[in-house]
């Protein structure tokens, strides 16, 4: 284990005074890690961290903080404790793991340090890339983990990656190095413990260094995954702004770089827990897009909502749905929707967003609304009534723009015009009487 000490000094380039925390839970693992970053100290002058998290869901958890404090007085190592009250969420262990690391984080930016350390091991990556593949995964995330994270102003570093859990067990005993035993790692209901003692020692008696081989496969999955990536975010920025995707730039991309921005889109939401997502939830999205109807909702884990409005796909973590109004039509009016109407002298343009109207043919004043249930308008160039909700699927309006959008009627209740969409029976042409022009910008 003397090999981690000169990893964590030539290749990471620990230095002296640096400042550097330590995730320690008592256990086996991270008394390994904190004895042997300990030893840092003969050739460096460090600040070591303790960082202990007491996850209060035992009884042996308060007992299990005093060890690892006692241990650091004893050591001449501060220590830090975070006592989670209580649990919000479904998922104890996603939100267990949320709280560590914002725990963590708090302590880095406390102390200005460099590096936070973890204690996961060759066996913890084996577990994980299986876990992965069983439940399904992105091509990242069935990398495991790295060795190495970079984030903004520290690394996470795992420096026991490359040693398994008989030999970090060996080296305890070999140094007098007590720990304490989480029970719960013993029971079979969960999912890591089951791969743990059922599955990792088949692999091993095949090979005793079979998680040698799983790093390697790591590394190369990661190697592949971060070419996709480079050339999925070249891409990005043409088929995904502001939360939503194009569908019509997205239809024309090669399979493998769809299914990784659909990826990527969601590491945004979910950031580095890939256990939340997995990757069903991407074949969900794209059954989302392949489907023929128009208008489609999901919902993914933490309440993200993916919706499909005609060739678009929007991302968000709710829709607000836009309160019904009605504003009498003067000068101008100003919309919810971020437009207006305003009442102009002069206009030459002859599209859907302008109106002209006589006030011999309407009853003023005049009113700008959202639609109400079975409206209809007389169109322009139509013989008899259509619905406004047919104008809507006819003209493709996503249905979440549908209930905000504004419709100018008069005061008997007649539609003269449906904003940027359709002119009514009322509009009148340049070369027809008229003393009212609307426009709609």
């Amino acid at each position: 284990m003397n090999d981690v000490v000169e990893f964590l000094m030539n290749d990471i380039k620990v230095q002296n005074g640096d400042k550097v925390v330590v995730a320690v839970s008592g256990g086996p693992d991270s008394m390994a890690l904190l004895s042997l970053i300990s030893k840092l100290r003969n050739n460096l002058d460090l600040k070591i961290i303790c960082a202990h998290v007491n996850h209060n869901v035992r009884s042996e958890s308060d007992q299990e903080a005093i060890f690892v404090k006692d241990f650091c007085e004893k050591h001449d190592i501060l220590f830090e404790m975070m006592k989670i009250e209580d649990y919000s969420d479904d998922n104890f262990h996603n939100q267990a793991r949320e709280k560590r690391y914002h725990f963590f984080e708090t302590l880095i930016k406390k102390y200005h340090a460099k590096y936070l350390f973890t204690a996961h091991h060759g066996d913890d990556l084996i577990e994980t890339i299986l876990m992965r593949i069983v439940r399904g995964s992105t091509l990242r995330g069935y990398a495991g983990f790295l060795c190495v994270v970079e984030r903004e102003d520290y690394k996470i570093v795992r420096p026991l990656i490359h040693h398994t859990k008989e030999e970090i067990i060996h080296y305890l005993k070999q140094n007098n190095i007590s720990w304490v035993e989480d029970q719960s790692n013993l029971k079979d209901v969960y999912t890591r413990n089951r791969f743990r003692k059922y599955v990792v020692p088949q692999l091993k008696s095949e090979d005793p260094n079979v998680h040698d081989k799983f790093y390697k496969f790591s590394n190369l999955l990661i190697q592949y995954s971060d070419y996709v990536d480079r050339q999925t975010q070249n891409i990005m920025p043409l088929v995904y702004k502001n939360h939503t995707l194009d569908l019509r730039e997205f239809c024309l991309l090669e399979k493998l770089i769809q299914r990784n921005l659909l990826a990527m889109i969601l590491e945004q939401y979910y950031k580095n827990d890939l256990t939340v997502v997995s990757d069903k939830h991407i074949t969900m999205i794209e059954e989302l897009i392949n489907s023929k109807k128009s208008n489609l909702t999901i919902q993914l884990p933490n309440q993200l909502i993916v919706k499909k409005n005609y060739q678009f796909i929007m991302f968000d973590y709710h829709f607000e749905k836009s309160s019904s109004y009605q504003y009498k039509l003067e000068a101008s009016v100003q919309l919810p929707n971020g437009k207006k109407i305003i009442q102009v002298e002069e206009e030459n343009s002859n599209g859907n967003d302008v109106c002209r109207l006589n006030t011999c043919d309407i009853q003023l004043p005049l009113y700008v609304r959202t639609r109400k249930i079975g409206d209809s308008m007389e169109v322009k160039g139509l013989n008899g009534h259509k619905k406004i909700k047919d104008i809507f699927i006819d003209e493709k309006i996503p249905v979440d723009k549908r209930n905000e959008w504004p419709i100018v009627v008069d005061s008997l209740g007649n539609i003269v015009w449906l904003p940027g969409i359709k002119k009514s029976k009322f509009n009148k042409s340049k070369k027809e009487k008229y003393d009212i022009i609307l426009k709609y910008e």
